[in-house]
């Protein structure tokens, strides 16, 4: 059974806001607001920083609406949610668009899958789309009910790196092994899409609504 819990969708236009709350409704969230009204988030039990499209306009965005400083709201004690960009934006530093600083919360790099990568004599195609199956690095209670290798949505053309392996609870494999899920405390951020991932990824969603860090 899933707790009646409120849940703020950190909005500064950048990702699948939408498809994100839907989900969240679906499995259980009692509120679901879209917003960066300091305001609401604070009020909300829950946060969830999404994301998707090119690093260096996600964190303008993000300090242009104020979200960066309601995500370290956030860090002092809420479960907090990073999907795809919002997983890398908690790292130092990404690669893309010639070198863009994150917010800085966890040591680590984002990086470039490259272009010249050969799979069983094939070139990768880069992004990195489509399925793909999801290790648990370490036990936690967002896997709750997922078995471990299920197979998870991805779209993404440079993975995280974080400094402390510890961070690291999933990897998934694609030219090479990478981080695709980081948990920490109170935060747990997926390079994947949960809303675009089945059962699996709602399961997720509905395990994150019933975490109690």
């Amino acid at each position: 059974m899933t707790a009646m819990t409120s849940v703020a969708v950190l909005d500064y236009g950048m990702g699948n806001l939408h498809s994100v709350a839907k989900a969240l409704e679906h499995v259980g969230a009692a509120r679901v607001d879209v917003t960066n009204d300091p305001a609401v988030v604070r009020a909300a039990d829950r946060v969830v920083l999404p994301g998707q499209g090119a690093m260096r306009d996600c964190m303008a965005e993000m300090k242009k609406h104020g979200v960066d400083a309601e995500v370290r709201e956030a860090l002092k004690g809420k479960p907090l949610l990073g999907i795809c960009v919002g997983m890398q934006a908690l790292l130092g530093h990404s690669e893309e668009n010639d070198g863009v600083d994150g917010l800085g919360i966890y040591p680590g790099a984002v990086r470039f899958f490259g272009n010249g990568r050969i799979e069983n004599g094939e070139k990768l195609k880069v992004p990195h789309m489509g399925w793909n199956e999801v290790w648990q690095t370490q036990a936690h209670p967002l896997w709750k009910d997922i078995p471990d290798g299920s197979r998870f949505y991805f779209v993404h053309s440079y993975y995280c790196a974080p400094d402390d392996p510890a961070l690291s609870a999933g990897r998934s494999h694609y030219g090479l092994d990478f981080c695709c899920a980081l948990a920490r405390d109170n935060v747990f951020a997926v390079q994947f899409h949960p809303e675009k991932s089945s059962t699996a990824g709602l399961q997720l969603l509905k395990n994150f609504l019933n975490w109690n860090p």
